[in-house]
């Protein structure tokens, strides 16, 4: 893929940008709340690294990996949990936090299993959101950007086992 040209879909800059913008919503919005940032590896390290500094409140973060895509371009449309939260979530505000709503069947998965862990609420954020490849009725409730049915790249986001390192999302043309 590497001889292809890479189209930039959303710059460094403007991903950092969005970031600071969405960071300052979510302080707002969980002023005195117990704060738990649950980040969906591995696509979301990069994007929650970034979130969370951008939070400016005592924030608890976690991790949970799912799996439904393995190496292919689309979901499998099933979802395992290969690496479960470690924390007790119970009576937290927890966040959700994902690379991309795609099929949404992850996100819907993730947020009915976290409901059974008795937090005091629990929302969603994501980097992107490609909502013309739903599946499953859930709208993320913080969202960088929405995008068209393209397969991305870059900022977390990987093809095999690379490009995650990248720092903006891209296609090839």
């Amino acid at each position: 893929m590497d001889d292809k040209k890479r189209n930039i879909l959303f710059s460094e800059e403007q991903i950092n940008s969005r970031i600071k913008e969405l960071g300052e919503i979510i302080t707002k919005d969980y002023k005195d709340k117990k704060l738990y940032v649950l980040s969906l590896l591995r696509g979301s390290f990069v994007y929650a690294a970034d979130l969370v500094r951008a939070i400016d409140l005592n924030t608890k973060i976690g991790f949970m990996t799912t799996s439904s895509y393995e190496h292919s371009e689309t979901s499998s449309g099933s979802v395992k949990v290969v690496s479960d939260i470690s924390d007790n979530i119970e009576g937290w505000d927890v966040l959700i936090v994902d690379d991309i709503v795609d099929t949404g069947i992850t996100m819907d998965f993730v947020v009915n299993y976290i409901k059974n862990l008795n937090p005091a609420s629990v929302n969603t954020c994501v980097l992107l959101d490609k909502p013309s490849r739903r599946k499953v009725e859930i709208v993320p409730d913080y969202c960088c950007f929405e995008i068209e049915d393209l397969f991305v790249v870059g900022y977390g986001l990987n093809y095999g086992d690379f490009y995650r390192n990248v720092p903006y999302v891209f296609n090839w043309e």
